[in-house]
């Protein structure tokens, strides 16, 4: 038999993903894998039911139906404070998941290089290994995860071909501020490099942290891929609605992308969230009010217990010390975890390409009850998993 693609050599399977697997086969708690229990907007679901009775049961066009790009296109207009053209300078994918790889496909030629923060989201190195390119990790420095210039200008030196920017910033919960954005920038223009941002996380933000959309700084425009995604802000994880925004130049190379790797995303989804996308700015007040709130019980919850954890400034991800217990392997902890403890949790490990094996990710995206039987499971941790001899 021929030999298979080296491609995946170094990859394993998703680890949050597994992790729900495992939170499934204990009956834990799933605070692994980042989506929520509780219902979408009502609006959303009403319409959603109203289009499964009407003519949106075929192919939409190939890079987003047009009054989807249109209302997309005016919901971001008004957050990020630039005209978005919805037939220019749109293309809708099948997540962020798929943005974030046709965007890294529409600007990386094999043997490219590409930067990217660590921790990272588990899809970020494997997507540019996808891609044919070689990933050059920068650290960002717990517990701030601030960056070091001289560390980034170096990785910059190596001549990549883009940058990777997740913000707010999967695992970590960091936010940049728009001083570190413009260190960002100015390298990218400097090195004449493109910026590919994950921004999934742009309306989940915890003041005084603000969300500055990478693209309207001076200059990043042109050289800016935007992706983002409904999953987080809506509550439709499973929906499976991203999209990228950037010049034409370039989506007119990422519609080519999209069109030969999905095709197009869900035609009856894109109709039902184009009611999300006509919310007005209340609603994304309230989403950042019940957020803070599900942070602030959670957070409190840990404090209570004397568990050490960091504190978030965006997204809906804790990061839990365990270096109390002295495991060597922080998977094989989440899996006593979940079954002893009956919490899922991801290993920190499966973000940081640095040796990191002493943190964990939990998620509080879920309901307060479903966050207070958490930690109420969690007040039995030490009592469940002893320390081990170092």
């Amino acid at each position: 038999m021929p030999a298979l693609s080296e491609r995946t050599l170094g990859f394993t399977d998703s680890v949050i993903r597994r992790m729900t697997r495992i939170s499934m086969e204990y009956d834990a708690v799933n605070l692994s894998q980042g989506f929520p229990d509780f219902d979408p907007p009502r609006a959303i679901l009403d319409r959603l039911a109203e289009v499964s009775n009407e003519d949106f049961h075929q192919y939409s066009i190939t890079w987003g139906a047009q009054n989807f790009r249109e209302a997309l296109a005016e919901k971001q207009a008004r957050f990020m404070g630039r005209p978005i053209d919805p037939n220019g300078e749109i293309v809708v994918t099948c997540g962020s998941t798929e943005a974030m790889m046709a965007a890294m496909m529409s600007v990386v030629n094999p043997g490219d290089k590409v930067i990217v923060f660590s921790p990272f989201y588990e899809n970020y190195g494997a997507d540019a290994i996808l891609s044919g390119a070689q990933p050059i990790y920068v650290p960002l420095h717990p517990p701030a995860f601030d960056f070091s210039v001289d560390e980034l200008e170096a990785a910059f030196r190596q001549h990549p071909k883009a940058l990777i920017l997740c913000n707010p910033s999967n695992p970590s919960g960091k936010v940049f501020t728009r001083a570190e954005l413009q260190v960002i920038a100015d390298l990218a223009q400097r090195y004449d490099a493109f910026v590919i941002t994950d921004e999934v996380y742009e309306h989940i933000v915890y003041a005084p942290h603000e969300h500055v959309y990478f693209a309207t700084l001076p200059g990043m425009w042109e050289r800016t891929l935007s992706c983002s995604s409904l999953s987080k802000t809506y509550s439709i994880t499973g929906w499976r609605l991203g999209y990228i925004i950037a010049p034409p130049q370039i989506i007119d190379v990422a519609k080519k992308v999209h069109d030969f790797l999905t095709v197009g995303a869900a035609a009856p989804l894109q109709e039902a969230a184009v009611t999300g996308l006509r919310f007005d700015d209340a609603y994304y007040a309230q989403l950042a009010a019940t957020y803070t709130a599900k942070r602030d019980l959670f957070l409190r919850g840990l404090d209570d217990l004397a568990i050490a954890h960091t504190d978030p400034q965006g997204a809906y991800y804790v990061l839990l010390d365990i270096s109390e217990f002295g495991f060597e392997s922080d998977l094989e902890f989440c899996e006593v975890l979940a079954r002893d403890v009956g919490v899922g949790a991801v290993p920190g490990s499966s973000f940081f390409r640095e040796p990191v094996n002493h943190l964990i990710r939990l998620h509080f995206a879920k309901r307060d009850d479903t966050l207070y039987d958490a930690l109420n499971r969690l007040e039995h941790l030490r009592k469940r998993i002893k320390p081990r001899k170092v």
